[in-house]
């Protein structure tokens, strides 16, 4: 009778701690939920055409003051069919209105999409004026060149989801619960010594962007080549017929 009710004493004693476990476990739960609030991103693209401008902006739901003292970039993987202007990039930097690095640094931005390769870049965004959480970038971007189709005339470029990372001076609890890994990456454009950011995870609002490139049809091609060198054949006849009727020639005639 003895070794049975211990083992009912035990039994409960073991009911008893795993309840008291499962109470604290979801008690912490709710508290890291409390503490960690989502990172939201959420990306559009501006203008028409070859040439658009990537809207991102990033929300940090933490209310904590110190949030100040992050800085927030992002680094976007540019498909084949898309590229940065490095040119354009230094001219909106020399003005203030971006800060971004490439890698690589160099880019024939004449290249066509399937003689291309992959871009990345890391855009450090600025904070919001009209959101004390939120930050944003604008990044120009244009579309390559494609091979032609047989079909609807229409190419795709899909532009994956970008990484955020966040590099804070000040320690809070939301950077903790932020953390997913730890990534190395330049400080700053103008200071190129290597920070320790977080690569966070984050709730997009909206799908992967997509970009519709006009592209031209194969059963066009030779129309195509035709119109071009009759065009062509025209206009250099309408220069050479201006500099015969307009010029001026003399025969210089050299003597020893």
């Amino acid at each position: 009778m003895q070794w049975q009710w211990m083992e009912k004493v035990f039994l409960w004693k073991s009911i008893l701690t795993f309840r008291v476990s499962l109470l604290v476990c979801t008690a912490e739960n709710l508290s890291a939920q409390a503490t960690c609030p989502d990172i939201t991103v959420t990306q559009q693209l501006l203008k028409e055409g070859f040439h658009r401008d990537l809207l991102t902006k990033v929300e940090l739901g933490a209310g904590d003051e110190a949030i100040g003292s992050c800085t927030v970039a992002i680094k976007e993987h540019l498909p084949t069919g898309l590229y940065v202007d490095p040119y354009e990039l230094a001219s909106l930097q020399q003005h203030n209105l971006i800060e971004a690095l490439m890698f690589p640094d160099t880019v024939d931005v004449e290249s066509p999409e399937y003689l291309a390769t992959d871009l990345a870049i890391v855009v450090y965004m600025k904070s919001d004026p009209q959101c004390a959480r939120c930050f944003k970038a604008m990044l120009p971007v244009h579309c390559r060149y494609h091979r032609p189709t047989e079909d609807d005339g229409e190419a795709l470029s899909l532009l994956k989801s970008p990484e955020i990372l966040i590099h804070c001076h000040k320690s809070f609890p939301s950077v903790e619960c932020w953390k997913y890994s730890e990534v190395e990456a330049p400080c700053s454009v103008r200071n190129r010594h290597i920070c320790h950011w977080n690569n966070v995870k984050y709730k997009p609002v909206n799908k992967e962007v997509i970009l519709q490139v006009p592209v031209g049809l194969k059963q066009h091609g030779a129309l195509v080549c035709a119109v071009t060198f009759l065009t062509t054949v025209l206009c250099s006849s309408l220069v050479l017929a201006a500099v015969y009727k307009y010029g001026h020639f003399s025969l210089v005639h050299c003597s020893e």
